[in-house]
Order: structure tokens, then sequence, then C-alpha cells
């Protein structure tokens, strides 16, 4: 039996929580006991009542939390009060992006606990089956966010997306066409906006050009094609990844001149780094700042704005994982199973994911699984 904890997300203007009550009740059912910290469903409007009736025991602190269970279930990545907390060989479950914060890093090691990843669990097609829901919230949100700071007194340029008759659309550039790229690109050509979209794959824009709009091009990403779209763009979405790793810069700070006063970058990639040379990390509560008269918009969270939506789609993906971990532990099930072993990034204490070892030239070991 293993005892699982929930506790409430306390990152700036974060409202998902990590299991719903249907996941609760599936593993009381299996054995398990869950414990959950009051309101810590409150903000995706999920009362502490309906995880009571799952069999859930609500407890009042996340010190309560992490001081009982085996195996924490988180959305964000642990913030410092929560680090105090972790003690050695405890499993946490959350998103990290390690590779674009050294001092997480660093702080998560000294716990001595294990960190087991979303974004870096690689199903057995080579997916990111926990990235991806959170990649379609956000590819889709940041055009929605886009338009917003496009407006006048978000000091944008004055434009609406779609234009109208006898007035040309916006121009939106979207970098990378991934998961967040795709259905960037498919709300952006739904409002009627003119896009192009880049990608260096193009296996990936063969398939896109197939099914997108007609006022989406499919581009192959190079730095005469960026800067020659950047030069267009009224709005730039950043949608680079490379699972576990920081983010490139493609955008670079000589390249701001080139693009129009007042026009917007989204920079979705701020979680791994960021791909623009000028981004750094925003909240909602203050999401925006200027340079060189360009909006930049950088929240960590974008998804965290809409948890409701949010939370249900995470979970969809998460619990089957979650299951595993509690019924087998860490250890075998990563020796079981490739998905779970490459979620693992830190083993007891010591780090074992290549990408986040080459971030920071910290040493990668070969972990030993097992019980």
């Amino acid at each position: 039996m293993t005892i699982v904890g929930v506790p409430k997300e306390t990152k700036r203007d974060e409202y998902r929580v990590a299991l719903l009550p249907v996941g609760v009740e599936e593993l009381v059912r299996a054995g398990h006991t869950v414990i959950v910290q009051r309101t810590a469903g409150a903000g995706s409007g999920l009362p502490d009542e309906a995880y009571e009736a799952c069999g859930a025991r609500l407890v009042d602190t996340a010190a309560e939390v992490f001081a009982e269970a085996d195996l924490v279930v988180k959305v964000k990545e642990p913030q410092r009060p929560e680090l105090a907390l972790l003690r050695p060989g405890q499993v946490l479950f959350t998103y990290f992006h390690f590779a674009a914060d050294r001092g997480l890093t660093e702080g998560f090691l000294a716990t001595g606990a294990t960190a087991v990843a979303y974004e870096t669990l690689r199903d057995d097609r080579g997916r990111l089956p926990l990235l991806v829901p959170m990649s379609e919230v956000a590819g889709r949100m940041s055009i929605q966010e886009g338009a917003k700071y496009l407006e006048k007194p978000q000091m944008g340029r004055g434009i609406l997306l779609g234009g109208v008759p006898g007035v040309a659309p916006a121009h939106v550039t979207i970098l990378g066409a991934g998961t967040v790229g795709a259905n960037a690109a498919k709300v952006a050509a739904g409002f009627g906006a003119s896009v192009g979209l880049l990608d260096t794959n193009l296996d990936r824009l063969r398939y896109l050009d197939d099914v997108s709009a007609p006022n989406v091009d499919v581009l192959f990403s190079d730095r005469h094609t960026i800067r020659e779209q950047l030069r267009r763009a009224d709005l730039v979405i950043g949608s680079v990844l490379i699972p576990g790793a920081r983010a490139p810069h493609l955008v670079e700070r000589d390249d701001l001149k080139l693009m129009k006063p007042g026009a917007v970058i989204i920079d979705v990639a701020i979680d791994q780094g960021g791909c623009v040379a000028t981004s750094r990390p925003t909240t909602h509560a203050e999401p925006t700042y200027v340079v060189d008269d360009i909006v930049h918009y950088c929240v960590t969270n974008m998804p965290g704005a809409v948890g409701r939506t949010s939370t249900y789609a995470l979970c969809n993906a998460t619990l089957p994982y979650v299951l595993d971990l509690a019924r087998e532990g860490v250890g075998v099930a990563a020796e079981r199973s490739a998905a779970i072993r490459s979620a693992v990034n830190v083993w007891r204490g010591e780090l074992v994911q290549p990408a986040v070892a080459a971030a920071f030239g910290l040493r990668c070991a070969e972990p030993r699984y097992g019980r």
C-alpha cells in the first residue's frame, strides 16, 4: 500500500490540482491511501467534499501531506518552502523543467528525493503524453493572449487579429510546429490571421501543409526565414521544444530591431528557458514587459489560468502513471516500463537526466533501479 499525497499548488496564480476525485477513487479501490490538502481543488471548481466522498483524507497543511506521503503528486515544480518538506526516498511526480533552473535542480538534489517529471515521460511511440495536453492548452491560449496584448491599451500595435473587410489581418509567426505550434496555428487561422508556421522537420511540415487552413503557410525554419518573418510579424509565438533540455534562442536581441513597434512575443518555451534571448519569466498578475518597443509575454504557467480545463486535461493523462507508481514504486516501475524510466530525472538524490546534466555541466549518474 502506498500513501499518495496531493498538496495545494503554491505557485503564484496557479489554479490546477494534480488529482481529480475519480483519481482518488481509483487509488483507494486499489488499496492505497490518499491525503489531500483542503481547498487543493478549489481553483479548478472541485470542492473538498468531492474528494472526501471518493475516499480521500483531508488535511489542513502541505506539511502534513509531505510528512506522510510516499508519493507526492503535484502540477508545478516544488517551490522553495516545498523543497524544505521533501525527504530522502520520497517521490515527487510533477512538472519540473529542471534545465531552465539550476537553483531548483541543485535544491532538489540536496533533498535526496526522487523526481519523476511529466515533461520527459515518453510512451512506446516516442510521444510525450503528459506534456501534450498542457501544450494543447498553451498553444490555443497563446493566440487568445496575443490577440489581447496586440490591443493599444495593452501597449500593442492596436491591431485586430483577423482584420475586417477592407483591412488586412495581423500576421502571426509561429516558431516550432509541434503540439503548441500546431494548436496555435489552428486558432490563429480560425481568427482569420495570416500565419507563418516554421519548423525544421520536413515530414512534420508536409503533414501540416496537408491539414492546415489556406491562410497557414508552412515554412522551413532557418535564420533567413526567421528574420523575414520577424519583419512581417505582428504576433510571434515561441513554441520550440527539446525535451528535457533548455530551449535554443531562435530570436536574438538584435532581431527585435527588425520587428514593428508594438508587436507582441508570446514565449511559450519560457518553461524551458525561452526561445527568445530577451525573454524572462513572468506571472499572470504581471504578464508582460517591453524591450525595444516589443511586448513580451512570458508566463511560466499559462494553462494555470484556465484551471478547470487544464486540470481535467492533465489528470486524464497522468492518472494511469500515478496508479503504476503507487502500485509498483518507482524502482520496479522504471525497470519494467521505458516510459517511467524516461520520466525519472533524479533518482534518490542523484541526477540521471542527461539533458539536465548537460545544461549545467553536472555529473549524470547511471541509476540502479530496484525496490
